[in-house]
């Protein structure tokens, strides 16, 4: 893990002289916890700028984004093991493919940079936003001198339960606490029974 917290170091500072740094602001985003492609979308729109009133298609007016604890992310269902990513080498046959689970413990900042790419259109702005986006492993990062602004996740908002699957919840509730209530009502008959033997 040392060896990625020293390549994004590096990395990290690559390209900065080609992005017009004035009036930009420095967004972070903490990824710890965070389901990736509901994260990966609010920093696709960070990056294009759509969140400023003053978004324009054809202009590069997106933030810098920073995004911390890559290898903190998570995933809903069986993604960790179903989920796949393929690539071609180029050579008859050569169809390479890798896990989710391989990909969090070879490159996790690869994971959020794929994410969120696909989500960015395909033009001649995409490599700009590429290069606003700065991924990090863990909580560290060389950007401690600039003025940065944590970014604030909106709330998760969670569908209700369909009737049938929300009464089959409540009868499994009601069932588990009866079983607790007959338990109890046991072990205090036994405590009541215990003191009259002895007597």
């Amino acid at each position: 893990m040392k060896m990625v917290n020293a390549f994004n170091m590096k990395r990290a500072a690559a390209g900065l002289r080609r992005i017009n740094l004035d009036g930009l602001r420095w967004r972070v985003f903490d990824a710890k916890g965070q389901v990736l492609g509901r994260l990966a979308s609010q920093i696709a729109t960070v990056v294009q700028g759509k969140d400023k009133p003053t978004y324009t298609p054809n202009r590069d007016d997106g933030d810098m984004c920073i995004v911390l604890n890559a290898k903190d992310v998570c995933v809903t269902g069986r993604k960790l093991t179903d989920k796949v990513y393929y690539w071609h080498t180029g050579y008859v046959g050569h169809l390479k493919e890798r896990t989710f689970k391989d990909q969090m413990a070879k490159d996790p900042t690869e994971v959020i940079r794929k994410a969120v790419l696909r989500m960015l259109p395909r033009n001649k702005l995409r490599d700009d936003r590429d290069r606003k986006l700065r991924i990090f492993p863990g909580s560290e990062h060389p950007f401690g001198d600039r003025p940065l602004e944590p970014y604030v996740m909106p709330p998760r908002r969670v569908r209700e339960m369909r009737p049938r699957e929300r009464r089959a919840m409540i009868r499994e509730q009601k069932k588990a606490e009866l079983q607790q209530q007959n338990n109890d009502g046991t072990k205090k008959g036994k405590k009541r029974e215990a003191p009259e033997e002895s007597a």
